[in-house]
């Protein structure tokens, strides 16, 4: 929490920020079947990955795109947000973990978006991890929370986007586009074999139609904890008081949270400390 607080607050000196969650890394990409487009030597290493990891399925690239199982490149990313109008001036916080296939994958993207930030290159200095190397999701988690727009890139089998969206929608329907991966990926094959005409349209035209953090009835298969809406969720007048939805100003709730939490642990280690050296004056004494 004050990792997070101390980013979201320096990002926010600097105007409004976007959060993207870019699902690129090794093990999504060898889950889902979506190895065509890289090298034959990383192709052997998603293959081998996906042999050890995962059932044996046989699964064709093409197909799995058209039904929109491939999570997006960084570059059809970029491509998005320009045709939705977004420019070079944009300051987007990138959640992820180690991208598969080198820097060649998020080039074509920082081109586009030269403003970009993580938690190591805006956080206040090298993250504490615990066992399991979890700080760093926490703390992505914290700022795409609270950041003014969000963007899952692949919301499947991912608890970390889909439990974002969910919760964004329960802090007052922040924004959140989810782009649909099946009606765009006919879009990006015929960008690929040089057919761009009319293409940024052609994006704009699916993203319309996309929920963008407002208020929809779930419908199956959108799972519960993206969406509980509209039977369980919270309300403006309600009787029990655990009901009431939460304020707008939400970062401040947080912070404020975080700094009574903070002052809490504070008194607790002065208390050890006064008691431990009670007791060693006790023992001087004796």
């Amino acid at each position: 929490m004050k990792t997070s607080s101390e980013i979201v607050n320096k990002l926010r000196s600097e105007g409004h920020f976007m959060s993207i969650h870019l699902r690129f890394e090794m093990d999504m990409l060898a889950f889902a079947g979506c190895i065509d487009i890289f090298t034959p030597q990383e192709q052997k290493i998603l293959i081998k990955y996906r042999k050890e990891n995962f059932a044996e399925k046989e699964l064709v690239y093409r197909e799995r795109r058209l039904i929109g199982k491939c999570p997006l490149t960084p570059e059809e990313v970029g491509l998005i947000l320009r045709a939705l109008g977004f420019d070079n001036t944009t300051h987007i916080y990138l959640a992820s973990g180690e991208l598969f296939g080198g820097k060649r994958f998020m080039r074509p993207f920082k081109a586009m978006f030269p403003r970009l930030e993580n938690h190591s290159s805006v956080g206040p200095g090298k993250l504490e991890e615990n066992t399991r190397g979890l700080a760093g999701s926490a703390v992505d988690y914290m700022v795409c929370l609270l950041s003014d727009i969000f963007m899952p890139t692949y919301d499947g089998p991912s608890n970390f986007a889909n439990n974002l969206i969910g919760h964004r929608l329960y802090y007052g329907f922040r924004t959140t586009i989810t782009p649909n991966r099946k009606a765009l990926a006919p879009i990006f094959m015929d960008r690929e074999v040089g057919s761009t005409a009319g293409f940024e349209e052609r994006v704009r035209q699916v993203m319309m139609k996309t929920y963008v953090g407002g208020p929809h009835k779930r419908i199956h298969p959108e799972p519960f904890y993206t969406n509980s809406w509209p039977e369980c969720f919270c309300q403006e007048n309600p009787r029990n008081h655990a009901d009431k939805c939460p304020p707008d100003n939400i970062y401040e709730v947080l912070e404020n949270q975080f700094r009574s939490e903070e002052n809490e642990e504070s008194i607790e280690v002065k208390a050890t400390s006064q008691t431990v050296s009670i007791s060693q004056t006790e023992e001087t004494v004796i």
